[in-house]
């Protein structure tokens, strides 16, 4: 029962207030509509629940944005509270916001329910305190206090159009909530069919759900109905359980209130039951629930993360453009799609269920480096591995996988192979960007022709016939604990069941038996969407899988050396990866976190791409991308599903207007960069308008004219997502941009507006290098800043001043290298141990760039090293946009492979071979090569590397004391020629270039004014 000192408190909060009415909307002069930029929202009056309601009128014009109704108040918070009101409405679903904000302005609290599907009839939403988290702000956290606005916002989930009713919005302070005391009762020796047992909580309580223990072997009722009371006379039923399992049975009941709790049998005996009524936090999420469920079971019952709460690692596999994709994790789980459910392997052995927990899984790629993971196990003489891979097209693909069993004994040996079909993603349930990990709802399924259609609209299909198949619910207890006791779940189908916790699975049983040294394989096949299954052969689509991905891998060829044959195998893997993550033609950093568009990662991808020969896809990434242009001007930081997002971040123009140039200047596709021609044009404009705004420092610095002529505060920078700044970053893509646009105009015959962009440019780099000036002095730092108000140190940031803005000769030189000096400094720290800054992100990777083109080619080699070894898991020869020092680290990472991290491994690398100069026009090869590289058989060679004129072939290799190189395939001569630099540590005593003795530069490079061209380095 609940303690005296618990009703006294419950007593004392009645007293001091119930719920306050904040507006009952008979007015709407208060609010203020604020839509972003291309969605429109109209604020009016008309019939409430009760008198008058407020009528949100919105559309998106099928794009993304926000339509926000604020209005200003002031509401001190309690320990504990409630905001409600009553909402109906006619629209698509969209997500749902509800946004408290301080006195600051700048911080902000918010409840966001995604994909709501608006009532039709008057309906309460209440959010109570524990549904309100810190959204954003400079504070970073903690708790309101007191607040002085409220939004209520409907965010393009869709992004479609609508009206919404909301009517007496109500402030309602609560009781503290206090943590509810497990309570056990047993019932007596038996309960008799149709009788109830009834536990009285002693006043309305919140309450998260029930186990119910049966005490007695064999002695539980299977089958009976939980029902809940407010005033322990009219009962409702909340739940009811058919086949139930046991020996413990787990009631989801989520965020229920109730008085009374009573279990009604239903036909049957049962005998000493022990009920635990358990307290909210114990199902608040359905991976709350679901780690509650893993912590009382044997480990391997359910996936790592939940059973052990460590870090578990997956890679994405798909085709070129589709934008579904499935994910295999370290331990051999297959993820059928985004937030779907996933198929865990499992071997009975004799008597012994073999799960992930007995086995130390090892990782594999075909080939070593092709988008087709495989995961082995190994149990005594057998072995088992999975094989993922899809084929077909983009729109119409499969994901299909190889489970092959092995025995590797002298023996026969007998084994059955179970894939189950689990309620669970790979993704963790901490990777919560645009869907959340963990939980993944099965309602129903069922085996029929054989096939197990699942949630009634997706199909699990076994190339493979099964021995047997079957279907369990939750009650049921699922598959593993069935397996460990020795059944198999016989069921042909799981219908929906009466709860929303879908827990349903399924199970395709294989019996094997195997001669020594033999080996069987089942083929599965998930077709993605609405796609059908093909069937067919399964070892047949996976070898044209295989050759499918040479041939697009193909174009360009970089051959290395043992020691660095995996930086090669690399290469293939990070192009195959970014491929796998387009969604037609839109170029994203991953499948699940960041399955969106910016054209920040898409510019930078799009270098890589096309160095790699892959113009085809960056040309439609353009066509794409352009469309979604302001009428403004103002190019979207972000495009996904929905439309176009309208967050002003202002490197998104510059980075526009140089993908358009690089595009052109790669390819000399005239007919696109004309198409484009407009888009830049008001890019240009969107930029100068910019310029001309009045933005004062969002802190306060001594000196206002610091900002003077740059672009606006934004949160382009993640760094300055908390308070807009005015950040360098987005001041040296404008700068990047404003070049490219003269560099265009000159290249398409518009003279006027070429010499009219390269005024601005001018202008522009006059005010920039100012600001620059200015703010080191402010901040007294000897470093190149991230942004004018902070003076903060951001050299990751500060590479793309390198390339792609291409400003090395012009930036201050000192403060330049200091800045990598001193970046050099704390990754020494860092691998060395003496940095308590373990963690990091891979977008380090573009540091190996800076440092060739700094000339710093052994630092260069460190730093590429340390980041390979962060390759997680090793051999799948990727990087997670998070890394932990800690592997098990259970924190988010982004999403594995990120490809945005991939492009930036790529352009490093690929600077390390051959690498374009913006100022005297030079294409500087081997600026990266080793003597290491060299010195191995068969040293360096590349075959097609895209150069803005034409692809380049090189060999190097060193023979006794001299460096030989081949240079070939270019189809024009740079206009600062060809610089080979030597590989070696050594002034070079003679050169000779076709036999002719050649110049030799004071940094040790040998001009070559034509190719092919056979050069000799003598030391």
């Amino acid at each position: 029962m609940i303690a005296v000192a618990a009703l006294a408190v419950m007593a004392l909060w009645a007293q001091q207030g119930g719920p306050q009415l904040l507006d009952d909307f008979e007015s709407v002069a208060g609010w203020s509509a604020l839509p972003s930029e291309g969605v429109t929202l109209k604020i009016g009056r008309d019939a409430g629940l009760r008198g008058h309601a407020m009528r949100l009128d919105f559309d998106f014009h099928g794009g993304g944005g926000y339509a926000i109704a604020r209005r200003t108040l002031d509401v001190a918070l309690p320990e504990n509270y409630a905001f409600s009101f009553n909402l109906r409405g006619q629209a698509p679903p969209e997500n749902l916001e509800l946004k408290l904000i301080d006195s600051t302005g700048e911080n902000v609290w918010w409840s966001n329910q995604r994909d709501v599907v608006f009532p039709a009839e008057w309906t309460q939403i209440t959010r109570k305190k524990r549904h309100i988290s810190f959204a954003w702000g400079p504070i970073g956290g903690g708790e309101m206090h007191r607040v002085a606005a409220i939004e209520l916002v409907v965010t393009a989930g869709h992004g479609g159009k609508g009206t919404v009713w909301i009517d007496e919005l109500t402030f309602t302070p609560l009781e503290p909530v206090r943590p509810l005391t497990e309570q056990s009762v047993i019932s007596g020796p038996v309960l008799a069919p149709d009788t109830a047992l009834t536990l009285d909580l002693g006043g309305t309580r919140e309450i998260g759900g029930l186990t119910v223990d049966w005490l007695r072997e064999g002695a539980r009722a299977s089958d009976y109905d939980v029902e809940l009371s407010d005033d322990g006379r009219t009962w409702r039923t909340a739940h009811r359980v058919r086949g139930g399992a046991g020996p413990r049975d787990f009631i989801y009941l989520p965020e229920t209130e109730t008085r009374a709790v009573r279990l009604m049998a239903r036909g049957q005996r049962g005998r000493d039951p022990a009920v635990t009524v358990q307290s909210v936090p114990w199902s608040a999420t359905p991976n709350d629930f679901w780690r509650s469920v893993a912590k009382a079971a044997a480990r391997g019952t359910y996936p790592k993360y939940l059973t052990d709460s460590v870090q578990s690692y997956w890679t994405v596999v798909g085709v070129n453009g589709d934008k579904h994709e499935g994910l295999l994790n370290e331990d051999g789980m297959l993820e059928s799609d985004a937030g779907a459910f996933s198929i865990e392997p499992l071997l009975r052995i004799g008597d012994t269920l073999v799960t992930w927990a007995d086995v130390k899984p090892r990782q594999s790629l075909e080939g070593h480096a092709l988008p087709i993971p495989s995961v082995e196990w190994t149990r005594g003489s057998l072995s088992m591995t999975v094989t993922a891979f899809a084929d077909g097209k983009a729109g119409a693909s499969s994901l299909l996988a190889r489970y092959r069993v092995s025995n590797h004994g002298t023996q026969p040996a007998r084994a059955e192979l179970v894939l189950a079909i689990r309620p669970f993603q790979v993704n963790p349930p901490w990777q919560f960007l645009n869907l959340t990990g963990g939980a993944a709802r099965i309602r129903s399924l069922e085996w029929t022709r054989g096939t197990m259609r699942v949630n009634g609209d997706r199909i699990v299909a076994p190339l493979t016939a099964p021995t047997r198949a079957g279907a369990a619910s939750f009650d049921a207890g699922g598959v593993v604990a069935a397996l460990r006791d020795g059944r198999f779940p016989r069921a042909r189908s799981v219908m929906p069941a009466n709860d929303s916790l879908g827990g349903a699975e399924g199970a395709l049983a294989y019996t094997l038996d195997l001669a020594a040294g033999a080996s069987r394989d089942v083929f599965v096949e998930l077709p993605f969407g609405a796609t059908p299954p093909r069937g067919g052969d399964g070892a047949r689509r996976l070898s044209q899988s295989v050759a499918t991905w040479n041939a697009l891998l193909g174009a360009v060829q970089v051959t290395l050396p043992g020691s660095a044959a995996r930086i090669a195998a690399s290469l293939r893997s990070q192009l195959a990866y970014v491929l796998v993550n387009r969604d037609g033609p839109a170029i994203q950093p991953g499948s699940r976190s960041y399955a969106r568009s910016w054209i920040r990662d898409g510019s930078l991808t799009s270098v890589a791409l096309l160095r790699l020969g892959h113009s085809a896809e960056v040309r439609e990434f353009l066509n794409w991308f352009a469309r979604y242009q302001y009428p403004s001007g103002k190019v979207p930081c972000c495009v996904d599903s929905r439309g176009a997002d309208p967050v002003p971040e202002h490197d998104s123009h510059g980075e526009f207007i140089f993908l358009v140039a690089e595009y052109y200047r790669y390819t000399g596709d005239r007919a696109t960069a004309a198409k484009m021609w407009p888009h830049v044009e008001r890019a240009v404009a969107y930029i100068d308008s910019l310029r001309h705004e009045h933005s004062l420092p969002s802190e306060p610095v001594p000196d206002t004219s610091a900002v003077r002529g740059l672009m606006p505060q934004s949160i382009s920078h993640e760094g300055y997502s908390a308070k807009p700044m005015h950040s360098y970053w987005d001041d040296l893509f404008t700068l990047r941009g404003l070049k490219s646009a003269a560099e265009l105009a000159t290249a398409l015959g518009r003279v006027n507006d070429a010499r009219r962009y390269e005024m601005m440019r001018d202008e522009f780099g006059r005010d920039l290098y100012a600001s620059l000036g200015l703010t080191m002095a402010m901040h007294h730092i000897d470093f190149i800043p991230g942004s004018v108000e902070l003076g903060d140190f951001d050299a990751t940031s500060t590479t793309i001043a390198l390339t792609p803005v291409d400003e090395l000769a012009h930036l201050p030189s000192a403060a330049l290298h200091r800045t990598f000096e001193r970046y050099y400094e704390r990754f020494d720290d860092r691998r060395a141990g003496r940095s308590a800054d373990a963690n990091y992100t891979p977008y380090e990777l573009r540091v190996v760039g800076s440092f060739v083109r700094l000339g710093w080619r052994e630092r260069a080699h460190e730093l590429l090293e340390f980041f390979l070894v962060d390759q997680r898991p090793a051999a799948w020869l990727q990087w997670a946009e998070v890394v932990w020092r800690d592997p098990a680290t259970p924190k988010f990472i982004g999403d594995m492979p990120h490809s945005w991290v991939g492009s930036d491994f790529i352009r490093s690398v690929l600077d390390m071979l051959a690498y374009e100069r913006e100022g005297d026009g030079a294409l500087v090869v081997g600026a990266g090569i080793t003597r290491a590289w060299v010195s191995e058989v068969p040293g360096v060679r590349v075959r097609g590397l895209r150069t803005t004129h034409g692809p380049l072939d090189l060999m190097m290799r060193a023979e006794g004391d001299s460096v030989i190189a081949r240079l070939s395939g270019l189809t024009s001569m740079p206009r600062g020629g060809v610089l080979v630099r030597s590989p070696l540590d050594r002034p070079i005593r003679v050169a000779t270039v076709d036999g002719r003795i050649a110049r030799v530069t004071n940094t040790n490079e040998v001009i070559v004014e034509a190719v092919p061209a056979r050069l000799v380095l003598r030391y």
